[in-house]
């Protein structure tokens, strides 16, 4: 509806939902939703050429427009109907005193809302000014809220006084509270859920779209930001979240100022990331004192506690009632407290990245531009056509996890499987032609 999609239906389109059961009204922009179904329609038309792909994915884009917060960018969903729609402040309305304004880089909300929106504003020759407007204004808000240090809140309403944000590397508190203190945890700096890779990924293709040296500064400086937040030994890693004096701090009530065995590892990735975009060394040198640091904290079983306490490197767990504890014998089953270890990818890639020469830095970036571009095989297709009902949707058997156990929908339409399946087809057809 509206244009935009949620992660999943019932086989008869009745019930709907995201992170949360929704209605007709209620479009999700979070991954699987609207931008990632955008994109698919997107790549699609690149591959084929087909222009009713075009159409759908410029559908998908005038939502997304609809949904634009004042703020310049977006949040997790995006409301239609009037009496909801009041509540937030979208730039296509009329401006209120009061609305949710958030913008917020959680779980690539507003970054891949942000992705689409330039791939579609190339794909229509940059000559849309509704498409265009709107992404330039997201890229402008995007800068305007980066902090002096190359970071980024969670979420931000407003813009950061430079001066009030002085630059300092990461360092350790004297004391921290054993108890969830709450509070407003998403204005700090952050690498929670990669809300910094997800921003430095979105900049990098910006800054290729556009060709605007601001928006490859921007993401150089969030690479600063990773080796200014980078902690001391003996802990060279890095914390889910920092406070404005840069020591570990509580995000939510299950995630304790530590460093993170789960976010270090993405952050390692970005680091080489970085370094085979930009040659430039400086990018490289957190990361051997960092693989060395997992590998002495690794646990019994291989994989890597999500917490490690701050200097003691004691593994920290929460029981189900969220108390911090060394017993991993009471975990709450929300969220991953253990994570798998992969340092040795990371260190052969390091490795790889570090003895590249300048032409294979650049094979490497190729490498990495045509990730998930491979011919699938003809089998891959037949299957995926035979999946198809009469209508030409993919219903598979599953349930909807928000509507309440008693809920006896066993037939579902995701958009997960719509995005796979629509990549599968398309890159069969452009396979073909060539």
């Amino acid at each position: 509806m509206h244009g935009g999609y949620v992660y999943r239906y019932s086989s008869d389109l009745k019930k709907r939902e995201g992170e949360g059961k929704v209605g007709v009204d209620t479009i999700w922009v979070q991954p699987p939703g609207t931008p990632a179904v955008g994109l698919a329609y997107l790549d699609a038309f690149e591959r084929t050429k087909e222009k009713f792909l075009l159409d759908a994915a410029r559908d998908a884009g005038e939502a997304l427009i609809q949904g634009q917060l004042r703020s310049g960018g977006w949040n997790a969903s995006i409301e239609f109907a009037p009496e909801e729609r009041a509540k937030h402040a979208y730039r296509t309305d009329l401006p209120r005193k009061k609305g949710r304004n958030w913008t917020t880089f959680d779980d690539d909300k507003s970054q891949s809302a942000m992705r689409f929106l330039m791939r579609l504003d190339k794909a229509l020759e940059f000559k849309d000014d509704r498409v265009h407007e709107a992404i330039t204004f997201a890229l402008d808000s995007v800068l305007k809220a980066q902090f002096p240090n190359g970071g980024w809140p969670q979420g931000y309403q407003e813009f950061p006084d430079p001066a009030k944000y002085p630059v300092k590397p990461a360092s350790y508190p004297e004391s921290w509270p054993r108890k969830y203190p709450g509070g407003d945890y998403w204005v700090f700096y952050t690498f929670n859920d990669n809300a910094v890779a997800d921003t430095i990924d979105m900049l990098l293709l910006a800054a290729d779209v556009y060709s605007e040296p601001r928006y490859r500064a921007a993401a150089l400086r969030a690479g600063d930001f990773i080796r200014l937040a980078q902690m001391p030994e003996p802990q060279p890693a890095w914390a889910q979240q920092y406070d404005f004096e840069m020591h570990p701090v509580w995000a939510r009530k299950f995630e304790p100022p530590a460093i993170s065995g789960g976010e270090s590892q993405g952050i390692i990735a970005v680091l080489l990331r970085l370094y085979i975009e930009t040659r430039d060394r400086k990018f490289l040198e957190p990361i051997p004192p960092a693989l060395a640091y997992f590998r002495r904290s690794l646990l019994p079983d291989g994989r890597l506690a999500r917490f490690y306490e701050l200097r003691t490197n004691q593994p920290l767990y929460l029981t189900t009632q969220y108390e911090l504890t060394a017993d991993d014998g009471d975990l709450p089953t929300h969220y991953g407290f253990k994570v798998s270890s992969n340092l040795d990818q990371l260190a052969k890639q390091y490795d790889e990245a570090a003895k590249a020469s300048p032409d294979q830095l650049a094979k490497l970036r190729q490498q990495r531009a045509n990730r998930g571009q491979g011919v699938p095989s003809e089998r891959a297709v037949r299957d995926v056509i035979s999946a198809l009902d009469e209508r030409g949707a993919w219903v598979e058997a599953g349930r909807l996890r928000y509507h309440g156990k008693s809920d006896d929908t066993d037939r579902i339409i995701d958009s997960t499987t719509f995005i796979k399946n629509i990549g599968t087809l398309s890159r069969y057809l452009a396979g073909q032609r060539k």
